[in-house]
């Protein structure tokens, strides 16, 4: 199931993902995506040195690690990864409440990785605000797509400048520092929390349906995400809602999707 050899039609398309990122990556932000320091936390030594060889073999040069809990959260200080590629299972704890210190000083996208296959289990560390969640055993090309998107939605954005702010009554969304900032305190986003929230703003004053929030968020892996949307959607309504229980700006269109109020919402130059 870890076969690091791609072959056929598996390295074509690796070839395709990569190229299309290096296109991609031209007329966005100037760095790579393949230069971002990705962090592994996992006690299984094997795994973490196949899974490293994946992701060296498609392009991700800095790749870092760690065994434990603790190990994992001071190397999250120190070297600052861009991603986390974290086990839910650790010798010295879980990877959720590892997730929680690094959520504490950090937006940073994570990726959870699993032996358990636990729709509860998905839903709780989804719930949690992580970008994604990975079931062991899994595929090469899973990892590396998942790993791409997640990457690309996190840093990788449109360059449409007139975006970079938006007003919502006092708050102020920034969407390069992927926060939003009221009354002098700052909160941020998650990768998943940003792309929704873009993708509403592309359409400000008009529906977008479940699948192109799915979409936005998951990329071509999305289906049997809206259950998950729904929740990653509540999280975004308590940062920028004055009553996340009775919102004014992401508003439901019952059996379509959502809506981003255009009323009072202004960009900000």
């Amino acid at each position: 199931m870890f076969s690091l050899n791609f072959s056929g039609k598996d390295e074509i398309r690796r070839k395709i993902f990569y190229n299309r990122n290096k296109d991609t990556e031209k007329e966005g932000n100037s760095m790579n995506i393949y230069d971002r320091k990705i962090l592994m936390v996992d006690d299984n030594q094997e795994l973490v040195v196949m899974i490293r060889r994946i992701l060296e073999q498609s392009g991700y040069k800095n790749v870092v690690w760690a065994h434990s809990v603790e190990e994992g959260f001071r190397i999250f200080k120190e070297e600052k990864p861009e991603l986390v590629i974290l086990d839910v299972m650790l010798p010295d704890g879980d990877g959720f409440s590892l997730f929680c210190k690094m959520r504490e000083i950090s937006s940073v996208p994570i990726l959870f990785l699993s032996a358990k296959d636990e729709d509860q289990d998905r839903l709780f560390g989804l719930g949690l605000g992580a970008d994604d969640y990975i079931t062991k055993p899994f595929l090469p090309q899973e990892l590396i797509l998942r790993v791409g998107a997640i990457l690309k939605r996190a840093y990788q954005f449109s360059g449409e400048k007139e975006e970079t702010f938006l007003r919502l009554g006092e708050r102020i969304v920034d969407f390069d520092r992927a926060s939003v900032s009221c009354h002098g305190e700052e909160t941020f986003f998650t990768a998943k929390e940003l792309a929704l929230l873009k993708k509403l703003c592309e359409n400000k004053g008009k529906i977008v349906t479940f699948d192109a929030l799915c979409y936005a968020a998951w990329g071509d892996s999305y289906y049997g995400y809206e259950n998950t949307l729904m929740v990653h959607i509540r999280h975004l309504r308590e940062k920028i809602e004055e009553e996340p229980s009775s919102p004014k700006w992401i508003l439901t269109v019952r059996g379509l999707g959502y809506r981003l109020s255009a009323e009072e919402a202004g960009k900000r130059s």
